[in-house]
């Protein structure tokens, strides 16, 4: 199966981290403005979707949102969630950890995009 976005092993322990703190997660990755292109880190439930986001899978056991409008963008691509040092998005949790969340991405495959198209 494919997965539109994955995380890495440094991002599934902080994750893992953030929700002995803060209880269930979940992201929306960030499409500009105060906090740029960012993946965003939310105490379940506290950042409210709706119909222009789209759910692109869960990492850690937490679902991972986008706008419909910035998928568009990045549709071709997987996207893969690290974790780096230093201060990211003022309103995502990771802030006070001395850590900040990170989108990294890929192309994907021939075969890999013909399998999402099914």
């Amino acid at each position: 199966m494919v997965e539109r976005v994955v995380a890495t092993e440094e991002a599934l322990a902080l994750i893992e981290t953030l929700k002995e703190i803060h209880g269930p997660l979940m992201f929306h990755q960030s499409g500009g403005c105060c906090d740029g292109s960012s993946p965003m880190c939310y105490p379940r439930n506290e950042f409210r979707t709706g119909e222009s986001d789209i759910l692109l899978g869960d990492i850690g056991n937490s679902p991972f949102y986008m706008a419909k409008d910035q998928y568009e963008y990045w549709k071709h691509t997987q996207l893969i969630i690290d974790v780096v040092d230093g201060r990211g998005g003022m309103f995502s949790l990771e802030g006070p950890e001395g850590k900040r969340f990170l989108t990294r991405s890929r192309v994907f495959t021939d075969d890999e995009r013909a399998a999402l198209e099914r």
